[in-house]
């Protein structure tokens, strides 16, 4: 049976080996590398029920990968790291013959502008190795194509409109905490919002255009309009979309502190010095705040993610909302975790199950739009991710010419 490699050790890769561990059909042995060591025994002792293997690892240095491939041998890699990781991770897989796959699309460390660009160009080179690379599978990006995808196929015959809407309703109790890696959570939301308009990518200043919209079990939330990397690939493949847009809430508490952080300059990627030593204000930032596995324990409430969409069926205009409701207390129920960490490690557990069994063996880079929605979204409700579609959904959205 086949051996899996899982790279990271935080709160997504935590909910990650839960559904691996569960599965020693299909998963007998997991090796289970980061740079902290310590994180990687814990959560080998937390699921005894499967062979866990720890290995410490720089996953930042190809030939340490490369080492540790040959050494254990696996089919698949599931990079749960930073996306800073995500280049050498796959130079790696391809030097080892390995199957690869991440959740987050490669981000440059000086510069927090991420593109496809980067792992798109290993397109050839997969192909002509025959292995297999999957971008982006957690929920957002992950879910939230396989949702447009699976629009695509069943429910219209032109996409014209989408919206990706995401909120997090609940509570974990601390004044001021991100849900995942403080530093990418960050990096992304500070930067200038943009989205996509009639093949244009337009710009906005960060966090300037917000509007309300109705989630399901929680009511009307204010979702503010930033950029997120799915929308890059789903332009691409489904070029009728006229505009693609991507929001996410912010609680007043929240954007207090974000905004406070920014005026301190706690924000800052740049190394300024202080005292003699080089210091990057945003990692220095992270060391102070919780861990974000630190959280689920107390996390209370819902979270609610999906796409809205509006096209053309059999020459009628039709809109429709894909969309999966969770609270953080089933999360911690099933994985000890809270609701986004979840939400983001349930699918790449999946997608290790499509791909061991052939069902997304597809040589070259892919985006998960590309492939066949169905085997995803069929397995997503008994893996703990429940997903509804309305048809002719009255959409939050009014700013679309008729």
């Amino acid at each position: 049976m086949p051996k899996v490699m899982v790279v990271g050790a935080g709160a997504v890769a935590q909910v990650t080996l839960c559904k691996l561990a569960r599965r020693p059909d299909l998963f007998p042995e997991i090796v289970l590398a980061s740079r902290t060591f310590s994180k990687c025994k814990d959560l080998a002792d937390r699921f005894p029920q499967a062979r866990i293997i720890p290995e410490p690892l720089d996953a930042d240095k190809v030939e340490n990968t490369v080492t540790l491939l040959k050494k254990h041998k696996p089919t698949l890699l599931l990079n749960l790291a930073l996306p800073y990781q995500d280049l050498a991770l796959m130079e790696a897989c391809l030097e080892g013959g390995v199957d690869y796959i991440d959740t987050a699309s490669y981000e440059p460390p000086d510069t927090p502008l991420y593109e496809y660009k980067y792992q798109w160009a290993y397109q050839e080179r997969y192909q002509q190795a025959g292995l297999t690379a999957i971008l982006g599978i957690g929920f957002d990006p992950g879910v939230t194509n396989a949702f447009v995808a699976y629009a695509a196929k069943h429910l219209f015959d032109e996409i014209h409109y989408l919206d990706i809407i995401d909120c997090n309703a609940g509570d974990h109790g601390r004044p001021f905490a991100t849900n995942f890696n403080l530093e990418i959570n960050l990096r992304e939301i500070t930067q200038p919002g943009r989205y996509y308009q009639d093949g244009k990518l337009i710009e906005v200043p960060p966090l300037s255009v917000s509007q309300d919209v109705r989630f399901p079990e929680i009511g009307i939330r204010r979702a503010y309009l930033i950029f997120h990397e799915e929308l890059e690939s789903l332009v691409k493949h489904f070029p009728s979309i006229r505009r693609a847009r991507f929001w996410m809430t912010f609680s007043d508490q929240y954007l207090l502190h974000l905004r406070a952080f920014m005026n301190a300059g706690l924000t800052r990627i740049d190394e300024v010095e202080y005292e003699g030593h080089k210091v990057v204000p945003i990692k220095f930032l992270q060391k102070l705040l919780p861990d974000p596995a630190s959280l689920a324990p107390s996390y209370k409430g819902w979270v609610s993610i999906g796409v809205q969409l509006r096209g053309i069926k059999n020459g009628v205009v039709r809109t429709a909302y894909i969309y999966t409701n969770i609270r953080h207390e089933w999360a911690y129920a099933d994985c000890k975790a809270q609701g986004i960490a979840y939400t983001a490690g349930v699918p790449p557990a999946i997608a290790a199950e499509l791909m061991v069994a052939g069902i997304w063996k597809k040589p070259g880079v892919w985006n998960v739009e590309q492939l066949d929605p169905d085997p995803l979204l069929e397995r997503l409700p008994g893996a703990g991710l429940p997903w509804k579609v309305v048809i002719d959904y009255p959409l939050d959205f009014i700013d679309i010419p008729e």
